[in-house]
């Protein structure tokens, strides 16, 4: 089951000032089109291209959602999807219709830019896919950036009065050594990673035999 932490954790790991970030793999909506119009006649041409659209993106499993409320402008949309995170958004307007083009807006880097509505749909998919990874690495470069490796324990808190996050050091297997590095530094283990390599090395507190490290970090 999906607990509220987790939830927690993703808006933590991804989301920005603007608002929430969703992967695309996870967003109940990966898609919202913002028709931009002044005349009835413009918005009849949008509503058939995006009804099109919205069908092809259906076809190859992806959520759509035509936002064409005559109650807000396109600016209060554009800042309302923003901000709950949809992963891309379209905009069309009637001189997008005269030109064959769209406007795409990524909402993990906040940058547009200007494609043709000839194998749209096709486009869109592959930037989804894009988006999906880009959010993962920026989260897998910030996590690895935030890790650092000791050997004394010294240098344990050094690094964690100074640069904090992660520590990943060696530890003698025992609650009682992790309760007395707690009463000392406040900080506890965080967890064994799953991938952590067997490497042979000393407890950096009481200098015991250790086979792999741990993560230690403070809770705030």
């Amino acid at each position: 089951g999906v607990s509220t932490r987790l939830m927690g954790a993703l808006i933590m790991a991804h989301s920005d000032d603007q608002g929430l970030v969703l992967p695309p793999k996870l967003a109940p909506i990966q898609v919202v089109i913002v028709p931009i119009f002044k005349t009835e006649e413009e918005k009849g041409q949008i509503d058939s291209f995006v009804n099109q659209l919205t069908a092809e993106l259906k076809n190859s499993d992806i959520s759509v959602k035509y936002d064409d409320r005559d109650t807000q402008r396109p600016g209060f949309k554009f800042a309302e999807w923003e901000l709950k995170g949809v992963p891309l958004r379209v905009a069309v307007g009637a001189r997008d219709m005269q030109n064959g083009t769209v406007e795409l807006a990524r909402r993990d880097t906040q940058t547009k830019e200007t494609v043709a509505q000839d194998g749209l749909s096709a486009t869109i998919v592959r930037l989804l896919d894009t988006i999906q990874e880009n959010i993962y690495q920026k989260a897998l470069d910030y996590r690895t950036s935030h890790i650092t490796e000791v050997s004394s324990y010294e240098e344990f808190k050094e690094v964690l009065e100074g640069k904090g996050g992660f520590i990943s050091c060696h530890w003698d297997g025992t609650t009682e050594t992790e309760k007395r590095v707690k009463e000392e530094t406040k900080a506890t283990i965080r967890c064994i990673p799953l991938d952590a390599k067997e490497e042979e090395g000393v407890c950096i507190f009481t200098g015991k035999p250790s086979n792999r490290r741990v993560l230690f970090a403070k809770a705030y």
